[in-house]
C-alpha cells in the first residue's frame, strides 16, 4: 500500500512538472509560426503522454516480466525525461521567483511594474532563463540517450605506483582491477566478452575483483559463466563481495534479513568458484615470487554508509597476515578507507574499491574531474592518497540503473607495482 501511494505521488510530481516546463516552452514560442507551435507542441505532449503510459505501466503491470531490453530502455527514458524536465524546472523556478518579487515590490516601488511604468505589458518570463532552462535540460536527455552507446566501451586505465617498502621481486608485478560487474543489467555477450578479452591481452600476474557480481541474485551469472570463465592470471583470480551480492531481502526482523542476505552471499561465492575464483571472505593469501612475499587480504563488504550492509572483519583478516609486511587490501566499498584503514592498519599500503560507478556521469578532463557521487563520497574514482597509504577506486566495469555511461566509461585498472 505504502509503495502503490508513493508511486501515486511520483506520477502526480510527473505530470505536474510536465506542465510547468509546458509554461515555458508556450512562452519562448510566443514568436513562432502557428503551425511550428503546433508540431512542437504536439511533439511535447506525444512524448510526455507516452512516458506518462509507460511509468503507469511500470507502476500497475507486472514490470518484471517484461522483456529484459524493454524494461531497461523504457525505464531509463522516462527516468531521463524526469531528470532533464526536474533540471529545467530549477531555472524556470528562478524565474518565477523573480517575477513574484518583482510584482510584490510594484505595491512598494510602482516603477517596477511595466504597466504602471507605462509600458503596458506583464511582468514577462525571462527569455533567457527559459531558453537555458530548455538547453540545459534538453542537453541533459540527449547525454542521457548518447550514452547508453557507451556501456561497453571498456577503458583501460594504466597506472604504475610506488611503495619503497615493496619487496624487490614484485616490482613490475601487474595488477588488473576490475569491479562492479553487474551481470544482472548485461544485455551484449560479445560485447562483454571482448572486455574479458581486454583484460586477458594485458597478460596480469594477478586478477582482483572488488565485488558486486551481481544486481541481485547469483543466478543472473547463468548466460555469462562462459564467457567470465574465460578470466585468468599467472596467480590466479580473486574477489571480494559487494552490497549487491547480498541481494536485498526483506524480513520481519533485521537477524532474518542477514540471514537472508549471507544466503545470497554463498550463492555468489559458489559462483566465483564454478568460475575458478577464488573468494577472499575476511581471508587472505599470501603470493610467492623469487622467495619473496605479499599478502592479498579481502574483506566482505563494509561501509560507513548506513544504508549498505557491513560483514567485514578487518581486525581477524589482519590479523592472520600480520607477519606478512607489504598488503593490499580489496574492499568493495570506498568509504571503509577512512572509517578503518588509515586510522587503524596504517600498514596497508594499497586498498582496492569500486562500488561508486563514478555514479555513470560526470566530467573527467585533463585537471579537472567531477561527478554527482563526490558529494556522497569522498573517494569516488581513481587513485588517493594519504600518508603512505593508497586507495585506488575503480568506476566499475558493469552498469545499473541507467543502462550506459556519460563521462565515466567501464573500467579496467592495470596497476603496475614499483
Amino acid at each position: 500500500m505504502r509503495r502503490l501511494a508513493g508511486s501515486w505521488i511520483f506520477l502526480i510530481i510527473f505530470l505536474l512538472i510536465d506542465i510547468y516546463v509546458f509554461q515555458a516552452l508556450r512562452a519562448v514560442a510566443d514568436t513562432w509560426a502557428p503551425r511550428t507551435r503546433l508540431i512542437v507542441f504536439g511533439v511535447y505532449w506525444g512524448i510526455s503522454i507516452l512516458s506518462f503510459a509507460l511509468m503507469l505501466s511500470i507502476t500497475f503491470t507486472n514490470y518484471e516480466t517484461w522483456h529484459k531490453l524493454l524494461r531497461t530502455y523504457a525505464f531509463a527514458v522516462v527516468i531521463g525525461l524526469f531528470l532533464a524536465k526536474l533540471l529545467a524546472s530549477a531555472f524556470f523556478l528562478v524565474d518565477d521567483v523573480r517575477r513574484v518579487v518583482q510584482w510584490a515590490g510594484s505595491f512598494i516601488f510602482p516603477s517596477w511594474n511595466p504597466k504602471t511604468a507605462g509600458t503596458g505589458t506583464g511582468i514577462t518570463r525571462s527569455m533567457f532563463l527559459s531558453w537555458a532552462g530548455l538547453a540545459v535540460g534538453g542537453g541533459l536527455f540527449t547525454s542521457l540517450i548518447y550514452g547508453f552507446g557507451n556501456k561497453y566501451k571498456y577503458n583501460l586505465q594504466k597506472i604504475a605506483l610506488s611503495f619503497s617498502h615493496l619487496p624487490n621481486a614484485f616490482r613490475g608485478f601487474k595488477i588488473i582491477h576490475v569491479s562492479d560487474i553487474h551481470s544482472g543489467s548485461f544485455t551484449d555477450k560479445e560485447a562483454v566478452r571482448k572486455g574479458i578479452e581486454k583484460i586477458n591481452e594485458q597478460q596480469a600476474d594477478v586478477v582482483l575483483f572488488t565485488g558486486d557480481l551481481v544486481n541481485y541474485s547469483a543466478d543472473e551469472m547463468k548466460e555469462y559463466m562462459d564467457v567470465f570463465s574465460e578470466l585468468k592470471a599467472k596467480h590466479g583470480v580473486y574477489a571480494t563481495l559487494g552490497n549487491h551480492d547480498y541481494g536485498f531481502p526483506t524480513g520481519a526482523t533485521r537477524e532474518e534479513v542477514r540471514a537472508k542476505q549471507l544466503a545470497n552471499a554463498k550463492g555468489v561465492v559458489n559462483v566465483h568458484k564454478q568460475l575458478g575464483w577464488k573468494t577472499l571472505s575476511n581471508e587472505h593469501v599470501v603470493l610467492e615470487k623469487d622467495g619473496e612475499q605479499i599478502a592479498i587480504l579481502g574483506v566482505d563488504n563494509t561501509s560507513a554508509k548506513a544504508n549498505f550492509p557491513s560483514f567485514g572483519k578487518l581486525n581477524e583478516t589482519h590479523a592472520a597476515a600480520k607477519d606478512i609486511p607489504f598488503k593490499i587490501l580489496m574492499s568493495h566499498d570506498p568509504s571503509h578507507w577512512n572509517a578503518e584503514v588509515t586510522s587503524e592498519f596504517k600498514d596497508i599500503a594499497l586498498t582496492l574499491a569500486g562500488h561508486t560507478h563514478g555514479m555513470q556521469f560526470g566530467v573527467e578532463i585533463p585537471g579537472f574531474r567531477w561527478s554527482p557521487v563526490k558529494y556522497v563520497y569522498k573517494q569516488w574514482a581513481g587513485l588517493y592518497e594519504e600518508a603512505q597509504q593508497k586507495l585506488y577506486v575503480n568506476r566499475g566495469f558493469g552498469f545499473i540503473g541507467y543502462p550506459g555511461r556519460v563521462g565515466i566509461l567501464p573500467e579496467i585498472t592495470l596497476i603496475e607495482l614499483s
